[in-house]
Order: C-alpha cells, then sequence, then structure tokens
C-alpha cells in the first residue's frame, strides 16, 4: 500500500485549470476576507472567554497568540505563493509529505472549520440574545440553549448558519460583496468602542493584572487562540483569485496586521472598563459599555457585532467548503461531491452538506467544547504547515516562490514549538476528542479513501 504517494505541481495546475471556479478575487477581497472571519466571535465574544482564564493580562495572551499566528501567516505565504489552489494546508501536504498525511490535515481541517462555523454561530446566537433581552425580548431560553446544558436547540445558531449557506451557494463574488460592507461596519464598531472606552478606562481594574499568574496567561492565549482563526480561509480562495501568488501573501499580510492592531486595543480597553470578573462573556463588549451606562454605544456595538459575526461565518464556511471540494475532487470523498453549479459557479452539494452539519453543531452543542475543539484542530494544522515549508524547500529548491518566508528553517522551527507549547494547555478531554476523530478519519481513509483516491486509479 502506498499510503505516501504524492501530488505533483502539474497535478495541481489542471485540477485548478478545470475546477469551473470563477477567477473574480483581489489582494483586497482577500484582506476582507481574512478580517471578516478573524474579526468576529474572537473580539465579540472570546476576549471574556480568554479574561476568565487570564484577567487582564488577556492582553498579554493577544499577543502571544498573535506571534504565533504571524509566524504561520509566513509559511502560509510561502506554500500559497508555490501553489496557488484550493485546499489550503491539505494540497500543501499532499505534495510535501503524500496522501495519508494529506487526508489527516484534510481531516484535521473539516474539524476546525466545521467546528470554528459552529462557534460563531453560537456566539451570534448568545449576542443577538443579550441584545434583545436587555430591550425586554426574551426568547425562551429552551430555544436558545444546547440540550447539554439543558435547553432543546440553539435555535438563532440554526438559523443563522442555513441563511450564510444560502448566500454562499449563489455565488463567491456576492459572498465577497457582502462581506466587504460587513467588514466595513464592524470595524466601524469596534472603532466606536474604542473611542468611548478610552474615557472610561478605571487604572484599579487592571490590578491585579494577572492574577492566574503565567499559567492562566498562557491558557488564555490557547483558548482565544480561537480569536486568530481564518486568516488560513485567505489561502483557500487561491483558485478562485485573479493573481494568487501575489494577492494572497498580500492579502494575508493585511489582514494580520489590521487584526493584531484592533485585537490588543479591544482586550486593553474592555478589562480597563470594567473587572475581568464581570465580564458577560456571550456579550462582553456590549454588555461592558452598558454597565458603564453607555446605553446608546451597547446597542450601536451589539448591533454592530451581530451583523460583523454573520461575515466570519460566512468566510468560515466558505473555507470549509474548498477544503471539502478538493479532498472530493482528489477522490478522498465521492467526486460527486465537487461538482459545481453551472448556474452560480459554486460547489453546491458541498455547500449544503457543510452547511447543514454546521447547522446542527451550532444548535446542539455548547460554547465552550466548540471552541477548544476548533484551537486544537487549527494548533495542529499549522505544525504541519511549518514543517512542510522545511521539506519543500529541500525537496523542491527550484520551484518558484513569489513570497519566501524569512528565516527558514529557524522561523517555522519556532512556530512549531510555539503551536505545540499552547496545544499543552488545553484540557485533556479535548485531547481525547481531537484523538477520537482522527481515529474516525483513518477508518474511513482506509475503507472509502484509499482505493478511490484519484492517485490510486491513474
Amino acid at each position: 500500500m502506498n499510503i505516501f504517494r504524492k501530488k505533483t505541481v502539474s497535478d495541481f495546475n489542471e485540477a485548478a485549470d478545470h475546477s469551473g471556479l470563477k477567477r473574480k478575487l483581489t489582494a483586497f477581497d482577500l484582506a476582507a476576507l481574512g478580517i471578516g472571519s478573524v474579526v468576529g466571535t474572537g473580539i465579540f465574544v472570546a476576549t471574556g472567554q480568554g479574561a476568565n482564564h487570564a484577567g487582564p493580562a488577556v492582553t498579554i495572551s493577544y499577543i502571544i497568540a498573535a506571534i504565533v499566528s504571524a509566524l504561520c501567516a509566513l509559511t502560509y505565504s510561502e506554500l500559497s505563493s508555490m501553489f496557488p489552489v484550493s485546499g489550503s494546508t491539505y494540497s500543501y501536504s499532499y505534495v510535501a509529505f503524500g496522501e495519508i498525511i494529506a487526508w489527516i490535515i484534510g481531516w484535521d481541517l473539516i474539524l476546525e472549520y466545521l467546528v470554528s462555523a459552529a462557534a460563531v454561530a453560537s456566539g451570534w446566537s448568545g449576542t443577538l440574545v443579550g441584545i434583545l433581552k436587555d430591550y425586554g425580548l426574551a426568547i425562551p431560553s429552551a430555544l436558545t440553549t444546547a440540550p447539554i446544558n439543558g435547553g432543546i436547540v440553539d435555535l438563532p445558531a440554526v438559523v443563522i448558519t442555513l441563511i450564510v449557506t444560502w448566500i454562499l451557494f449563489i455565488g463567491v463574488s456576492e459572498s465577497a460583496k457582502i462581506n466587504n460592507i460587513i467588514v466595513g461596519i464592524k470595524i466601524f464598531v469596534i472603532l466606536v468602542f474604542i473611542v468611548l472606552g478610552m474615557t472610561h478606562i478605571n487604572v484599579a481594574n487592571y490590578h491585579p493584572f494577572a492574577p492566574y499568574g503565567t499559567t492562566g496567561i498562557m491558557t488564555g492565549a490557547s483558548i482565544i487562540f480561537f480569536a486568530f482563526i481564518g486568516f488560513d480561509a485567505v489561502s483557500t480562495a487561491s483558485e478562485e483569485t485573479k493573481n494568487p501568488k501575489r494577492d494572497v501573501p498580500m492579502g494575508l499580510a493585511m489582514c494580520l496586521i489590521a487584526v493584531i492592531i484592533l485585537y490588543i486595543a479591544v482586550s486593553l480597553i474592555l478589562t480597563g472598563i470594567v473587572p475581568f470578573n464581570t465580564i458577560d462573556i456571550n456579550n462582553a463588549l456590549p454588555g461592558a459599555l452598558s454597565r458603564i451606562g453607555i446605553t446608546w454605544g451597547s446597542a450601536l456595538v451589539g448591533v454592530g457585532a451581530v451583523i460583523g459575526m454573520i461575515s466570519t461565518l460566512l468566510v468560515t464556511l466558505y473555507g470549509q467548503v474548498r477544503i471539502f471540494m478538493v479532498m472530493s475532487r482528489d477522490g478522498l470523498f465521492p467526486k460527486r461531491f465537487a461538482k459545481v453549479n453551472k448556474r452560480f459557479g459554486t460547489p453546491g452539494i458541498c455547500t449544503v452538506i457543510t452547511g447543514v452539519i454546521t447547522a446542527i453543531m451550532a444548535g446542539f452543542l455548547p460554547l465552550g467544547v466548540i471552541m477548544e475543539l476548533c484551537n486544537i484542530g487549527t494548533l495542529f494544522a499549522f505544525v504541519i504547515v511549518s514543517i512542510g515549508v522545511i521539506v519543500l524547500r529541500k525537496t523542491m529548491p527550484d520551484l518558484e516562490r513569489k513570497f519566501r518566508c524569512p528565516g527558514v528553517p529557524f522561523t517555522p522551527i519556532l512556530t512549531v514549538l510555539f503551536c505545540i507549547y499552547l496545544m499543552a494547555f488545553l484540557p485533556g478531554t479535548t485531547w481525547v476528542r481531537f484523538v477520537v476523530w482522527l481515529v474516525l478519519g483513518l477508518i474511513i481513509y482506509f475503507l472509502y479513501g484509499y482505493k478511490n483516491s484519484k492517485l490510486n486509479k491513474s
């Protein structure tokens, strides 16, 4: 059994040329996709989650997570400039390590994106419920709470997931236009929060700055790393980008610079205007403004958060659909899943399946469990990408690289160490769930993927 058979660059180029996808996206669109994905639940919800573990030092947690994300972005930029195709880490691993590793990474990415999308939908629901409650409009808790927490279903999370799935179904350019508008709205309301909060900071709230010590800071970093998940979705859009070798690295850079500045500013101001242990983790920013008496600002930021998280969900689902499509195109899943809808130019079956599964997860799993699963899957993928840069520098030294990651092999090695360190701080139950997911994936590969693989048949 040749489970380490590899794809070639020509294999990727041929698949991309015959994919049926339309190349319409620019570097600005990609940056907006990244910002749309990253600046959402991570800033409106995860900030409160991280503060529960790190206190005001959650700002340090964000800086640590930002450093790891920036290092990862450098490695992603090199590989995306070498292989301008959909599939992200999965596609890169197929070239560097072979089919079995590519399958493991692809299966891992499915976990990352599905769980991330479900977390965004769940966070969106919590924010919406919080805003409606402030105005005396209460939705029955049984219809906004997962069964494990005593409810029936998180209905708002299910509804918004299905609406976004429909938007993705009708076309990538239409989705990008909607995303660009929403990104503009959410950046505006975040800036409103920063300006209003700066004048109400109480320095006493910063003491003690790190109530739970280094362990709390690192635990916070491992949890809020979820906040930076999504920039890799930029690389999944390569096949729909006008000039992917130039635009993908540029889009990644613009996205991360904007995100890092916004996250650090928001976390510093949030923990300065209210005590960290009083932050409403489901309605962090609007709730903080409401506590200090700025009700109009709370309402504005709340509405912006609800609108803004829609783009996060849109881009996260987009990334999952494209990875699902590429794996199906390679025969590891049924090839009919990869069929592109002639009218809309989108992988319709993949889109519907992804949307339905995400809606089920968002409706029936609690946010905390979802976030932890998402983080471990993403960090694992980043480890493989970083190793892939080192391997491909040796095995494909002459292949054109429009962008070269600086400091190889030291930068990728440092990235690997950072990712493993953050993974070590995740709960043991999260590791168990992750291992079970990987074992299930291997069973599917050996029962279906291996014999139906396009490489096996050729």
